[in-house]
């Protein structure tokens, strides 16, 4: 299989092309390495990768029509600086538009897509929130700007599958309060949490379903990828601090959550465990552990959050 992966050196680009890779497919990868790391993908034979972003119309046109991808996974996302509307803009709009002509020009068969749970909006009327929840992403740049990604996506004619996600987290990740507490922790500096819980979805677990979307499974149209469970931000922080073997002389500061900061975000995975055989299988401890395994060999030098952070 031909699989085309916009943000290939991303978070969640890299763990998808490693699994295509290792079963023998063959796979494009193009990044603009804003926030990829080029060490998240080794050179391999049916491994492809062009640097540069999907915002240059005319590199998205030549890449698809050289390459002619059966499938393609956007992963690719703008996220690094909250402020950064005009950038949001390039990459989450005009960037998924240039990759959906590309697709629909070059007759690919099904496209997978990455959206944000907060399309929903940082307060949401339900929890668990369901796929029939109203779409409010009017709470931050990045939740506009892949909510009108995805609208392009749906109006086009492409075969497709958006998957809203809950706070994945895994090896490779920079973004979010795991990284930023380890990045703390090792450099001396005192954390703080959140009053707030979040539903935390392990890399792997994530990759098990975009794999079985790629192979035809689950219908068109929209799905949760989530544990359906949410923990503390503090449960969180815990298992870093005994993921890394840490004595600490006091306990964490909790602090509540800013005005613009919803208390949970638990999505329902029900039709994805249903339509997909699928559900989750990476206890937190377990995950939190080969992350931090991960970040202790590589090291990481840079965090990011799609929302503002309280000062400090």
């Amino acid at each position: 299989m031909k699989v085309l992966i916009t943000g290939g050196s991303g978070f969640l680009g890299s763990h998808i092309t490693d699994r295509l890779l290792e079963r023998g497919d063959e796979v494009l990868v193009i990044d603009n390495y804003a926030t990829g790391r080029r060490d998240n993908l080794v050179p391999r034979s049916n491994l492809r990768i062009v640097e540069g972003t999907i915002a240059d119309t005319a590199l998205v046109n030549s890449i698809f029509d050289e390459f002619k991808p059966e499938k393609v996974v956007h992963a690719a996302a703008s996220y690094k600086d909250p402020n950064d509307w005009c950038e949001d803009t390039l990459a989450n709009v005009l960037g998924t538009a240039n990759v959906v002509k590309a697709a629909e020009r070059v007759n690919v068969n099904r496209l997978i897509y990455f959206q944000t749970a907060l399309c929903y909006g940082l307060h949401p009327i339900e929890q668990p929130i369901t796929l029939d929840h109203p779409i409010r992403p009017e709470g931050s740049s990045y939740a506009i700007s892949k909510t009108a990604g995805e609208h392009y996506i749906a109006l086009s004619s492409l075969e497709f599958i958006s998957f809203r996600l809950a706070n994945a987290y895994g090896p490779r990740n920079i973004s979010g309060p795991l990284p930023t507490f380890y990045h703390r922790l090792t450099n001396g500096q005192k954390c703080f949490v959140m009053n707030t819980r979040r539903d935390f979805i392990y890399v792997q677990d994530l990759v098990d379903v975009v794999i079985k979307a790629l192979d035809g499974m689950g219908a068109k149209g929209y799905y949760h990828i989530s544990s359906g469970s949410d923990f503390s931000i503090k449960e969180l922080y815990d298992a870093t601090v005994a993921a890394m073997d840490l004595n600490l002389s006091e306990p964490v500061e909790v602090r509540e959550r800013n005005p613009d900061d919803v208390f949970s975000i638990l999505l329902d995975p029900s039709k994805t465990n249903r339509d997909f055989e699928w559900q989750t299988s990476t206890p937190l401890l377990q995950g939190v552990k080969d992350t931090i395994d991960y970040y202790q060999k590589f090291g990481i030098n840079q965090t990011y959050t799609h929302l503002h952070m309280p000062k400090e």
